[in-house]
């Protein structure tokens, strides 16, 4: 208890502490700003430094005091760094998909080096667009901030006593994601960035793994603890794809965007979406023990909730799609 105490509260305060002084001493702002675009729900430029920081503290941690998951932790490290370097220069799609594409290829490796060649693919996929998704729903303060706090506490939770490097990691990125929030919530005065998003997809689709082939977990629990970002950017992509228009396209048709044009403003949805969070990872705590049956009528009700509330949003909050 002890051990897991000193990983929260030094995460929370290095990453709170850091962001602030950077803030304060105009660093922030000369190391990368976000500039508004077709797909931006702000006015003003940015910094988008949150996650070089966040991410930075929680791998650190990982690399320092958990040497299980070293090699993830790496993997992290260097996404953060590669997606940094995109977010002040610049980087081709097709590079960024194929290092994206090696570094869930290397994490499949490492979490699961006995399973049969298709689970290696189907594992690459899933954190490939884990990254990805995470990516795209990180657009309104908040937002990706509060679903890094929520799902990987629940994740921590969940690990317990069972586990405990890998629970004592998911703290970790949870207790930053604290920190950020003191920051990132509107009005935002730091975005993670792609330094902080795709390492956070990375890393919850990579520890939402390790869980499962560890029998922490089975394989639902995770997926159902992240399901508002996975049900809302796989189902937006899924219907662009429908229409004909470019999946990498700049947009604003995430329900998340819709909401917050549509009158409840970047803290509305925030606190929102975060009571959608605490609903999912509550529920699936909950029945994490249960039944099969129990479980599979769980799933079924989400399901039956998410198309209520996506069918709601996409009639009620309608945008001009790009």
């Amino acid at each position: 208890m002890g051990t897991l105490l000193l990983f929260v509260v030094g995460c929370f305060g290095a990453v709170a502490l850091l962001l602030r002084w950077l803030l304060r001493s105009g660093l922030a702002q000369r190391i990368a700003l976000d500039h508004p675009n077709e797909r931006s729900l702000h006015l003003q430029p940015v910094p988008r430094i949150g996650g070089l920081v966040l991410v930075g503290v929680a791998t650190a941690a990982m690399l320092v005091a958990l040497p299980a998951l070293r090699p993830l932790a790496t993997i992290a490290a260097a996404l953060m760094l590669l997606s940094a370097w995109d977010d002040r220069h610049g980087l081709p799609v097709a590079l960024r998909l194929i290092a994206h594409l090696a570094a869930a290829l290397l994490a499949a490796g490492i979490v699961m080096p006995a399973s049969a060649a298709w689970v290696w693919l189907a594992a690459m996929v899933a954190l490939t667009w884990g990254m990805n998704l995470y990516n795209f729903m990180d657009g309104s303060d908040g937002l990706a901030g509060g679903m890094a706090l929520i799902g990987f506490a629940a994740l921590a939770l969940a690990a317990g006593s069972e586990a405990t490097e890998l629970a004592l990691a998911c703290a970790c990125i949870a207790a930053a994601a604290a920190g950020f929030l003191l920051h990132n919530f509107h009005p935002a005065r730091v975005f993670l960035g792609d330094a902080g998003s795709i390492p956070l997809g990375f890393l919850a689709g990579a520890l939402g793994l390790e869980g499962w082939i560890d029998g922490i977990w089975p394989l639902w629990f995770p997926l159902l603890v992240f399901s508002p970002f996975v049900v809302d950017a796989t189902v937006t992509l899924a219907l662009r794809i429908l229409r004909g228009r470019r999946p990498w396209q700049a947009h604003r048709e995430h329900a998340y965007q819709r909401m917050v044009a549509g009158g409840l403003g970047h803290r509305g949805t925030a606190l929102a979406w975060y009571g959608l969070m605490l609903a999912c990872a509550g529920s699936a705590l909950a029945a994490l023990r249960a039944e099969a049956a129990t479980q599979a009528l769980l799933l079924g009700g989400w399901a039956a909730i998410y198309v209520a509330l996506l069918t709601w949003v996409r009639a009620r909050l309608p945008l001009k799609r790009t």
